[in-house]
């Protein structure tokens, strides 16, 4: 019986290219995961009705995000609310903050209209869901 034949180098060289590559894939899928910026596994629109808190905190011609409750109201005039949820409909991830009236996802950059849901930057290209949403005695209730 002759003694086994070591691999050669290039199979070895192969080999390891291939669990390099496949340890950057899961790197790159890990970068685009929602787990951190989202709560995964809960619905992008209330099922039941939610409280938000004092209509007053929405500024007329404003809005607000409710980043735990993972919706974003608008005012755009006295007593008239929108709400959209703020969840992205890129890759889920929970919108950060609204400047000059867009709402911006820190996952890959998506920027939505927060008075109307529409998009206006990608990736994604779904605007935001509407939710139903009433000023009942001061309070904003949504869903």
């Amino acid at each position: 019986m002759s003694a086994p034949q070591p691999a050669a180098r290039r199979t070895v060289l192969k080999g390891a290219a291939a669990i390099v590559g496949a340890a950057g894939a899961s790197a790159a899928l890990t970068a685009c995961s929602t787990e951190t910026n989202s709560g995964a596994g809960s619905p992008a629109v209330p099922t039941a009705p939610v409280e938000l808190g004092a209509a007053s905190e929405v500024p007329v011609g404003g809005a607000k995000l409710y980043r735990e409750r993972k919706l974003v109201v608008s005012c755009p005039a006295e007593g008239q609310y929108k709400a959209f949820s703020a969840q992205c409909t890129h890759a889920g991830c929970v919108l950060d903050k609204i400047v000059e009236g867009q709402g911006n996802c820190p996952c890959h950059g998506s920027r939505f209209d927060v008075a109307t849901g529409k998009v206006l930057r990608g990736p994604a290209t779904d605007p935001l869901p509407a939710v139903p949403v009433r000023a009942e005695g001061g309070k904003l209730i949504a869903g």
